[in-house]
């Protein structure tokens, strides 16, 4: 998508663009140079950024420079990327001990490149994630922007300058809210084992792991961590075919939906049913009396 995409450039915005595609100029290809005055992007100031800025798109696409198209991309289009530089991206979550008051800190943390997970725990090997996030040039998160990121920023001290590609906000602006476990049941994505357990769960289980060296707790809250990262790619592309539907390219840029991985860890049933948070009780004392 983003050979066809204009809107990067200073002075062309979605309106201009879609005016683009609409005289057949579908992407960089199609822009003859000897014809530019005849185009509705400004005067001769807005015809020299035009060709310049397409001259650089060129050179850090064949360069594979995803940074270049986000700084100049509005972050609601940052799904452009997505298809051009998919193999240098990663899907990125983290479990914590809580929001992010001063003694929480981060337990685990899932990786997910659409090949190969990996995974991260406090006490064991969290020292490596640095070193394996920088093999990737972009990470999608939900809502990272506002958690995953400053939460790894603080704990762990790593500067996380990666190109991010924020599904939270796509989402919303496809009318799909409610949280990432929200936005999959909208979008029909089941959890099967894992449905029920969320973020406050997902601290139930580190604890119990931690209180009671309960390996089974671990394995479930791994289990949980990494489905949140696997179906992060499910949602980006279901977010970036339903982007791509409202543009000339519904036809020949659809993605077909990714292959789930065999997950490395099984979720304990009997240790979810265990730490499960119980109802409160009937207050009996509301009871009508003689019951």
């Amino acid at each position: 998508m983003i050979k066809n995409t204009f809107c990067h450039i200073p002075g062309i915005g979605t309106r201009c663009e879609q005016m683009l595609w609409d005289l057949g100029i579908h992407s960089w290809d199609d822009v003859r140079r000897d014809e530019i005055d005849r185009l509705p992007i400004g005067g001769g100031r807005g015809r020299r950024l035009f060709n310049h800025y397409l001259d650089e798109s060129i050179y850090h696409l064949e360069r594979n420079d995803p940074g270049f198209f986000s700084d100049l991309l509005p972050s609601d289009q940052h799904w452009r990327l997505f298809d051009d530089f998919r193999d240098g991206i990663a899907y990125l979550d983290i479990e914590t001990t809580g929001m992010g008051s001063l003694e929480d800190y981060i337990t685990t943390i899932a990786l997910y490149d659409g090949k190969k997970i990996s995974w991260y725990v406090q006490g064991d090997n969290l020292d490596q994630f640095e070193e394996a996030i920088y093999t990737y040039r972009v990470i999608v998160t939900y809502n990272g922007k506002c958690f995953d990121l400053p939460f790894i920023r603080n704990c762990l001290r790593i500067r996380m300058d990666h190109v991010h590609i924020d599904l939270r906000y796509i989402l919303a602006r496809l009318g799909y809210r409610g949280g990432l476990k929200g936005c999959e049941r909208q979008l029909g994505i089941s959890r099967e084992e894992l449905d029920g357990v969320d973020g406050f769960f997902a601290v139930l289980l580190w604890d119990e792991y931690r209180r009671n060296r309960n390996i089974k707790a671990l394995e479930t809250l791994l289990a949980y961590n990494i489905l949140d990262v696997v179906n992060l790619e499910t949602l980006m592309v279901l977010s970036y075919n339903m982007k791509i539907s409202n543009t000339p390219f519904a036809q020949t840029h659809c993605l077909p939906l990714p292959s789930q991985p065999e997950p490395p860890f099984t979720p304990d049933r009997a240790t979810i049913e265990a730490i499960r948070p119980r109802p409160c009780p009937t207050n009996v004392f509301s009871l009508p009396l003689g019951l």
